[in-house]
């Protein structure tokens, strides 16, 4: 066990471990154990096989991403992640960790892994990107029965929410002992939250991270996504990041503010010495443009994420830029040349923090690297021009596979395992009729 590691053991006390790595899904894999076991541990042995797992905890028939001998792996500890679990009963830390084969060799398909081999690519042209992901999800009460819709739950007032109460505080304060919770969590963990707000929904929040480094933001994501939940259950509802959780109200996203700066100066490469647009800047919007609807089924990675893709509802259907429009799915802030960046709009609050991220940084990656001219930025509705993104998960998938220049940056072995997971997902999913269909096609077809 590293030193780190160890002192912050003895400051803080901690008598217990979760030792943990985010999966494909971005769900908390691992194992818990007495602090003195980790501290025997020279890295815990899993199988390779958790990054195959579906989210509903099967396996996929293609996998040529693995051994055929289901060899296990080593997960080494981050030490930079190491925080407190302030919900625990007793004094427990969490730490993030890497994954490895017993021979050194990093296992290229790990989330973790594609978004730090992203960084490296940019740290290889002197750049380093900068972050703040922002991300909504909403509070409804404790739903038991999944075949029942999701409610709003009600707060102090002793009544639900049934309207629209768009940045109204009066909604916020309905969940004030839950939201201060969520605060003193975050705080103890180290999850630098900038503000919060009530979006469009009917109990639907948004919480902004405060911009940095990006494997430290997806870290943050990471943690913030299970300590909203473990918040909630104290106050007896549930926060879900559900992209489209409730048939009528606004889905929930995860935007991705974005900028690169020179790893020596510090500077934004966005903006040249005459504080102008730079034609990095441009370079980097033109790569999302073309390779984000190749890239989609990371930002929208399960069949209910294309709920929320549709035309007026608050979401983006396409890749169209434009300056302070939030129409737009590529949407550039009003800012100083300091802080020029460009927002993704696409992705669901559902996507895996390290994927959407690294896939977002690889598409502006190859725009700078190609020289790519972005199309004339949008001054009115994008939502009246044609749809330009895949409409289901199945044709996403399909465009991940055919684009060699996303597999080349994300990895050939990472993409095999992604996609059969999907695959098998989606599959799953086809296997459950809907009310829509019983409703509809039962007797009129």
């Amino acid at each position: 066990m590293s030193t780190p590691i160890r002192q912050f053991f003895k400051e803080h006390g901690i008598s217990e471990v979760e030792a943990v790595v985010p999966d494909m899904a971005g769900i908390a894999r691992g194992k818990v154990m007495p602090a003195v076991k980790f501290a025997e541990d020279e890295g815990m042995r899993m199988p390779e096989s958790i990054f195959l797992q579906t989210v509903t905890g099967e396996y996929p028939e293609d996998d040529r991403a693995i051994s055929p001998s289901e060899i296990d792996i080593v997960l080494k500890a981050d030490p930079g992640t190491t925080r407190v679990v302030p919900w625990a009963a007793e004094p427990t830390a969490q730490v993030i960790h890497d994954s490895f084969y017993s021979d050194g060799r990093p296992v290229t398909m790990a989330p973790r892994y594609v978004l730090r081999h992203m960084l490296d690519l940019y740290a290889q042209q002197g750049w380093k990107p900068i972050v703040a992901p922002e991300l909504e999800f909403y509070l409804v009460e404790p739903n038991i029965d999944a075949d029942y819709p999701l409610k709003p739950p009600i707060g102090r007032s002793g009544r639900p929410e049934v309207g629209r109460q768009s940045y109204s505080i009066a909604a916020v304060n309905e969940f004030d002992p839950l939201f201060d919770d969520i605060y003193a969590f975050c705080e103890a963990q180290e999850i630098e939250i900038d503000t919060l707000i009530h979006e469009d929904g009917a109990a639907q929040m948004e919480i902004n991270l405060i911009h940095g480094d990006a494997m430290s933001l997806a870290d943050q994501v990471f943690m913030f996504k299970r300590t909203a939940r473990e918040a909630a259950f104290r106050h007896k509802m549930y926060a879900t990041f559900m992209s489209k959780p409730m048939a009528r109200e606004p889905g929930s996203a995860m935007h991705i503010h974005q900028s690169i700066v020179d790893s020596k100066t510090g500077k934004n490469v966005f903006s040249d010495k005459d504080g102008n647009p730079s034609p990095l800047f441009f370079a980097h919007i033109a790569g999302l443009q073309k390779y984000l609807p190749s890239a989609m089924s990371l930002f929208a990675p399960n069949v209910n994420s294309f709920r929320r893709i549709i035309l007026r509802h608050m979401a983006p259907i396409n890749t169209q830029w434009g300056y302070d429009n939030r129409t737009a799915g590529l949407r550039v802030p009003i800012s100083n040349p300091e802080n020029r960046r460009v927002e993704n709009r696409l992705g669901g609050a559902d996507a895996n923090p390290y994927l959407a991220i690294a896939a977002s940084l690889a598409c502006g990656y190859l725009g700078m690297l190609e020289g790519l001219k972005p199309s004339e930025p949008v001054s009115g509705s994008a939502y009246d021009l044609p749809f330009g993104l895949p409409r289901n998960l199945e044709e996403s998938v399909r465009l991940l596979r055919g684009c060699r220049p996303l597999i080349d940056l994300l990895g050939e072995r990472f993409v095999l395992a992604y996609t059969a997971v999907k695959e098998s997902e989606l599959d799953t999913f086809l296997q459950v009729i809907s009310s829509w269909e019983r409703e509809h096609l039962l007797l009129n077809v």
